[in-house]
Parts: C-alpha cells; sequence; structure tokens
C-alpha cells in the first residue's frame, strides 16, 4: 500500500498556508499547537528548534523542520526555553526585508475539521528532516517556486499553493522514510493485508463487511481482524468508514459533485446516512464543510 498517497490525500481536505518569514539579531516564535501537518524550512541562515522535552537543535540552511500533527514547537536566533517565546503570527511583515539574519518558508495543512491522519500521529511530534540536495535537488526546486509563489501571488494562486504544498510534504516525508527507514513509518508488510487496503481504497462504494474483507485477504475472519488491525491499528470496518470518510471530503472540497451522489461514490446508501457518519467526525454538515473550505487563518500561524 501506498501509505504517503493516503495520508496526503487525508492532508489536502485542510486549507493550504504559506508565508516566507524572516529575522534579525535576537528573535524567537512559539508555535502553538494546531489540528494539521505544517513545516519550515531554513533558506538563509541558520536557527534553533526549540521543544518542551528536548534540547535546543541546531539548524542550518537547506533543513526542514516538520510538524506532522501540529505540536507545539519553537523557532529561535539561540537557544531558549519554548515558554520564553512570544507566539508567533502568520507574517510577512517582521522587519525589513532589506536587512535579515535568516529566512525561512513555512507552509502548512490547517484542518479545522476531522483528525490528521494516524500514520502522520504516529511520527514524532516536530522532527528535523536535512535533504541530499546534491543527490535530489527537487525538494529545493520546489522551495523557490513555492517561495515564488508567496512573494508574488497572482491569479491562480488559490490552486497553485495548495498543489506545491501537497508536493513539498510529500518530499519531505519521503527524505524522512529515506533517512529512518521502517522504524520511523507504520509499514504494511503483510502481502494479504496490503491487498485488502488497496480494493478499500479502489472500491469505496463496494459493500464491505468484515466477512468480504476476509474473503478477499483469503483467510478466516478471526485471523483477518487479528492481522488488520496488527498491520493498521485499528478493526478492519473501522479503517473503511476512515477511508469513506476521507476520500468524501477530498470530493466536496474539490468538485461540485452533488453531495447524494458522493455519498453513493463512497459507499452510503443515502445522503442521510453518509451526512450522519460525516458529522460523527468531522463535528460538521457536508455541505458546511463545502462551504468552509475558503475561511481565514487560524491565530498563531504554523
Amino acid at each position: 500500500m501506498d501509505v504517503l498517497s493516503s495520508v496526503i490525500r487525508s492532508v489536502r481536505v485542510g486549507r493550504a498556508e504559506a508565508c516566507s518569514i524572516k529575522g534579525s539579531g535576537a528573535w524567537g516564535w512559539q508555535y502553538p499547537p494546531q489540528v494539521g501537518s505544517g513545516f519550515h524550512m531554513v533558506l538563509h541562515g541558520s536557527a534553533w528548534l526549540i521543544t518542551a522535552d528536548s534540547q535546543p537543535l541546531e539548524l542550518k540552511p537547506g533543513d526542514v523542520v516538520l510538524a506532522p500533527f501540529g505540536a507545539t514547537h519553537g523557532l529561535s536566533h539561540a537557544p531558549s526555553s519554548l515558554r520564553d517565546l512570544p507566539p508567533a503570527v502568520m507574517s510577512e511583515d517582521l522587519l525589513d526585508p532589506d536587512s535579515f539574519d535568516v529566512e525561512l518558508l513555512c507552509g502548512a495543512y490547517w484542518l479545522e475539521h476531522g483528525h490528521v491522519h494516524p500514520y502522520l500521529q504516529s511520527l514524532p511530534e516536530v522532527l528535523r528532516v536535512s535533504p541530499d540536495y546534491d543527490r535530489d535537488p527537487r525538494l529545493r526546486t520546489l522551495a523557490d517556486l513555492l517561495g515564488a509563489d508567496v512573494s508574488d501571488a497572482g491569479p491562480g494562486t488559490d490552486a497553485t499553493r495548495p498543489a506545491l504544498l501537497e508536493v513539498m510534504l510529500t518530499h519531505v516525508l519521503r527524505q524522512w522514510l529515506e533517512q529512518n527507514g521502517p522504524t520511523g513509518w507504520p509499514q504494511v508488510t503483510d502481502p494479504a493485508i496490503d491487498a485488502v487496503v488497496r480494493e478499500i481504497h479502489a472500491g469505496p462504494d463496494r459493500p464491505w463487511s468484515v466477512q468480504t474483507l476476509s474473503e478477499t485477504a483469503g483467510m478466516s475472519r478471526t485471523a483477518f481482524v487479528e492481522r488488520f488491525r496488527s498491520q493498521l491499528g485499528q478493526p478492519p470496518m473501522a479503517y473503511v468508514t476512515s477511508w469513506r470518510l476521507t476520500y468524501g471530503a477530498q470530493l466536496l472540497k474539490e468538485t461540485e459533485v452533488p453531495l447524494a451522489a458522493i455519498a453513493r461514490r463512497v459507499g452510503y446508501s443515502t445522503e442521510f446516512a453518509f451526512g450522519t457518519s460525516f458529522r460523527r467526525r468531522y463535528g460538521i454538515s457536508p455541505g458546511r464543510f463545502r462551504l468552509a473550505q475558503s475561511g481565514a487563518s487560524p491565530a498563531g500561524g504554523l
């Protein structure tokens, strides 16, 4: 199973935000907890990553800080305490752009409704990625494109920014996987379970049950449920529901397909049944969720 693609689909339903931040002299910001996934890339200068439970970590140009599920963290010009840093704001006007010691490119997908993908929640709260740009310069190219999009926003920005953020997050997570291997990411190593998950993703509208899923895997119900839970961390039908709603939220955001048609496409017999399940997970009706996607940025930044 392509877990990374599943993760990116899940954050895609959030609102994309990005900005360039510059600082000089003594500076530092604390980023409060948010529901979503975001990153900071050091473009110029150096910085220190500040967390509540670890020693400050020095960041060099090209380093990326990733907050997979929006945990509290800070950035500063020097080692510091997290509680001593002032709250960050999503702003590019922190000082004269002609005079700065450090420049950061920041981006995030905010999830006002719903939950961060469980695989992202399994990663460290805040992590550093030091890409090998000589071997793979694509992340630097993406950063240049996103930086240009941020500094010179024009027609089409609502389309280009989410796309660039999506690819940026994908490449940062790829780098993390390459550097940390299976220990840094949950893996579906069981071929039978992998095949079942692929079928679930390919056909969320199919009338899945534990029985049909176990038959797809070619094993008994009891053995299938135990192996699925050990691989995915949740029961089979809970995973089916999660994927149906994730896909439904994606369709609500990216298309104008009627709610009744979306309900059928993701495996619900009626619009009412889909709406009930959707509200249980996202805390909002499908119609309101669709309208809310163009809301304002939450306070506090990344």
